[in-house]
């Protein structure tokens, strides 16, 4: 590995026996305290992600969903924590399905992933993972920058949504960084929810809420959907990267599209390890096209599509490759997944058990629903539906939507494994390929991984670029015939990582400068 920083950063990689990485500071020191009370790192990542639902709101809440894939003695464990939509849930629609209201609205199991994976793997008591957030909750936090831009955002979202102003807002006005944030109805939920092992968010008093307040809303959920609903556990989808194994979990997740585009990739006859190459990207541009269509048209909930592995089949892989030229392909916009934001965390612990996990309401703070005196924001994911009636992501009731927040696993081929993902709606399948990539191929370190520009696919031929490549590679591009977009900033618009890469005696790790987090060990 290469322990140089060749892109411009204003972090170093962090190596510790005991790694927390999380795109909010305030999060991350929440898994770390779990991790020297004797907590293993299922421990550290559920009461991390149970923090973000509190100084992170606007990118996940407790009315989100979760995915994660648990690393231990006995190999990989994938979890999926998708909510069904209700069972009410029209079948047609007039229009668009809006991004606001009752109507995107699924059942949501974040709540169920924690206590899920702490009753298969938790060492500390449950309710203790909580004491962090509820403390933050009720006391009081410092908003980070980038969650201030997003309470901003939301303010301009929802201000119809009277509950969410009257939970998120300081009297009426929209707090910005460093202002003093108190979410008591959060603290009083989450306690119920750690007092309960999550039964009242389910089947209890949590649950009588959300019924209640759907039915005088004119909403679609009822408590029926929240007691049917139930977590899965899944075997991830893995496949050979030079040597390691690379894996993502099945759907109704996108992750598979990082595997197909990552095995086109190694059927080109192409030096991976040029990572910054114009021939090399446009590789990665145009591969992740062909695995942004196979997406689009198979992944859906899995008792509809399955696992899809058929995607992977070397026949296809080979007509995917052979389709690529050296000049830019369109993609239409619909193939492309809808932006969303999402916290990904992950973590490593002295033991060699390792999380990788992933929370969102999909955009923003979600669907702007608040269920009243509850802090609990509904998320939006019925926004991942389809309106073709033919395809097996058609809207309709009891279904998972297609999902866009996937954790990744990679297990190295000279030992070790590397929890890893990138936050932020279509970026993520894109964002794995490009991190792991860098991590693989260029063996470059987990900071500078992340810290690399950059690219993004968007409809035709138009790509987006971060600043920081070469100018010649951006002329290169144009050459090919990709419509280059110039960003004038790095942002969160290209995502938002994490890595944590094990060493023969701990870790390495590296955190995204363009989220507020960080990457902490001791």
């Amino acid at each position: 590995m290469e322990q140089t920083l060749p892109y411009p950063s204003n972090r170093e990689p962090v190596y510790a026996s005991n790694i927390v990485a999380t795109s909010q500071p305030l999060a991350a020191q929440s898994g770390i305290e779990i991790l020297k009370r004797g907590g293993n790192a299922v421990d550290a990542a559920i009461a991390t992600a149970i923090t973000l639902t509190v100084v992170e709101p606007c990118a996940n809440g407790i009315g989100s969903d979760a995915f994660a894939i648990v690393k231990d003695n006995d190999g990989l464990h994938g979890f999926n924590g998708s909510g069904k939509s209700p069972a009410l849930m029209p079948t047609e629609l007039d229009g668009e399905i809006p991004s606001v209201g009752w109507l995107p609205v699924t059942v949501p199991g974040a709540v169920s992933a924690w206590s899920a994976l702490h009753k298969r793997f938790g060492n500390l008591p449950f309710d203790s993972l909580f004491e962090s957030a509820i403390r933050y909750a009720r006391d009081g936090f410092l908003l980070s920058p980038q969650t201030a831009v997003g309470f901003a955002r939301g303010a301009t979202r929802y201000s119809e949504c009277e509950e969410w102003k009257s939970t998120f807002l300081n009297n009426g006005e929209v707090p910005v960084a460093g202002s003093l944030v108190k979410l008591p109805h959060h603290a009083t939920t989450l306690e119920s929810i750690a007092s309960t092992y999550g039964e009242s968010f389910y089947r209890g008093t949590l649950a009588e809420r959300m019924d209640e307040a759907s039915i005088e809303q004119g909403g679609y959920l009822r408590k029926s959907d929240l007691e049917s609903h139930e977590p899965m556990w899944v075997d991830p989808i893995s496949i050979n990267v030079d040597g390691h194994v690379f894996s993502e979990l099945p759907p109704n997740g996108q992750g598979i599209a990082a595997l197909i585009a990552m095995k086109v990739l190694q059927k080109l006859e192409l030096d991976l390890s040029k990572v910054d190459d114009p021939k090399v990207l446009h590789a990665q541009i145009e591969a992740m096209k062909c695995a942004f269509a196979d997406t689009h048209a198979f992944v859906a909930d899995p008792d509809c599509c399955g696992r899809c592995d058929s995607l992977l089949d070397d026949e296809r892989i080979e007509m995917h490759a052979q389709s690529i030229t050296c000049a830019a392909s369109g993609i239409r916009e619909q193939t492309i997944p809808r932006y969303s934001s999402t916290v990904y965390l992950a973590v490593g612990d002295s033991s060699g058990m390792q999380v990788s996990f992933i929370q969102s309401n999909f955009e923003g703070f979600g669907s702007g629903v608040v269920i009243p005196d509850t802090g609990i924001a509904m998320q939006n994911r019925g926004r991942g539906f389809s309106l073709d009636a033919s395809h097996p992501n058609a809207i309709g009731p009891s279904k998972r939507p297609f999902h866009t927040i996937i954790p990744a696993f990679i297990e190295l081929a000279q030992g070790g494994s590397v929890p890893m993902g990138v936050m932020g709606g279509p970026m993520q399948p894109q964002g794995h390929v490009q991190v792991a990539c860098r991590l693989l191929f260029a063996k470059q370190n987990p900071q500078a991984a992340l810290d690399a520009p950059r690219w993004r696919v968007e409809a035709g031929r138009t790509v987006h670029l971060e600043s920081g490549f070469d100018s010649q590679v951006y002329a290169a591009l144009r050459e090919m015939g990709h419509d280059v977009q110039i960003a004038e900033e790095r942002s969160v618009q290209f995502g938002g990582g994490q890595v944590v890469y094990q060493l023969q005696d701990g870790y390495v790790a590296g955190s995204d400068s363009r989220r507020d987090g960080q990457a902490i060990g001791y």
